[in-house]
């Protein structure tokens, strides 16, 4: 056999084709007509146990993957569903929440502002009483101050109006006579 195969060429080689089948056809052995039957039989027995095998081991397992996505993906899409409900619940309460404390905050906002107001009003009243106190003795200070003046003034006015009359005259005028005319001028 190792001379077949040393490339030697001739009746040797031809030979060799007789001794391992003594096959002269030629043709491609799955499209000789003599090897039909037992082709097809070989066929339909490979076909049937590649059926039993996939149905009975791969399709199981591919289907239970199939299955187990199936049931991944609904339970993910439940869990979304519930995580949604709660999320839009927890916007619910936070906006509500929002809103009473806008309310509380406008609340303590206008009690703040009315007790500023009246805390305001008391001290503007308190104010206003020590103002008008201080009016009343400023008033009093002033009343008893100008009688003083006026009472000096007609001591002032007469002391003057002597003077006056000496320096223009040379004579010095009788006190009664003076005091009546201040009297009379400061009258009318």
């Amino acid at each position: 056999m190792a001379e077949s195969h040393g490339g030697a060429k001739g009746p040797a080689a031809g030979a060799h084709t007789e001794a391992d089948g003594g096959h002269h056809g030629g043709g491609f052995p799955p499209f000789e007509s003599s090897t039909f039957a037992s082709q097809l039989v070989s066929l339909a027995i490979f076909f049937v146990l590649l059926y039993v095998i996939v149905s009975k081991l791969a399709l199981p397992k591919v289907g239970g993957a199939i299955e187990a996505r199936q049931n991944k993906i609904e339970g993910d899409l439940t869990e979304a569903q519930t995580l949604k409900d709660q999320s839009e619940a927890a916007l619910k309460a936070y906006e509500g929440e929002l809103a009473s404390a806008r309310t509380r905050a406008q609340a303590i906002g206008n009690e703040s502002r009315d007790k500023a107001n009246a805390q305001a009003e008391a001290e503007r009243k308190a104010l206003e009483e020590q103002l008008a106190a201080k009016l009343a003795e400023a008033e009093k200070t002033i009343a008893s101050t100008r009688t003083t003046a006026m009472s000096n003034v007609r001591g002032i006015a007469a002391d003057a109006a002597g003077q006056i009359v000496q320096q223009l005259t040379g004579v010095v005028p009788d006190v009664a006579s003076v005091n009546a005319a201040v009297d009379a001028s400061l009258k009318g």
